[in-house]
């Protein structure tokens, strides 16, 4: 399996980096692509720097090569997920504007009916950040809110970031043991 992983600037980059840990962990060849302002989130929000979240992938590529193989629709993958998504990468993705390497990346997911799954961070959300997700899934997109899930009991932090993880693999159906699933109400983890 190859995967594009698309990291933005929004809050939670923390997903986008156990994203990459567990996909390697899982030999899934990894495309990375991340903004400038994803990097300052890793600075601001984590202890991780940008050359171990680099070393995470198979490949990575600076946001303005828009030459870079995953620019195109001949070099295949089996989709790509942005994680976290900015709403305004959101935007740029919802309406076809493809102004850096990620937003063209996604682009060629759209075009080639490739899975594109993005993880957007915002709260709260208004309207115009609503339609740009209805306009994304009309144009083929899933729109996966990180929005963890409680019925397993998590205790830490990293339960939470697993869970959406989690079900980042879920949407490309990649098998993995990030978290208990619901087997109804009797049952407990």
């Amino acid at each position: 399996m190859r995967l594009v992983v698309g990291l933005s600037g929004a809050s939670g980059i923390v997903y986008g980096v156990r994203l990459l840990e567990v996909l390697r962990e899982l030999g899934v060849e990894t495309h990375l692509v991340a903004t400038n302002p994803a990097r300052e989130m890793l600075r601001i929000e984590t202890d991780y720097d940008a050359d171990y979240v680099e070393s995470l992938a198979t490949k990575s590529y600076c946001i303005d090569d828009l030459a870079a193989p995953i620019s195109s629709g001949s070099f295949k993958t089996d989709g790509m997920a942005v994680a976290p998504c900015s709403t305004r990468t959101l935007a740029g993705i919802a309406h076809g504007y493809s102004g850096n390497l990620l937003l063209r990346a996604a682009e060629v997911c759209l075009k080639e009916r490739r899975r594109l799954v993005l993880v957007p961070r915002e709260t709260p959300l208004s309207p115009i950040h609503m339609e740009n997700m209805l306009k994304a899934t009309r144009a083929g997109a899933t729109i996966l809110p990180a929005m963890p899930a409680f019925y397993h009991r998590p205790k830490t932090l990293e339960e939470l970031v697993d869970h959406v993880v989690g079900k980042v693999l879920d949407a490309f159906e990649i098998e993995h043991h990030l978290y208990a699933r619901w087997e109804g109400p009797g049952s407990r983890p």
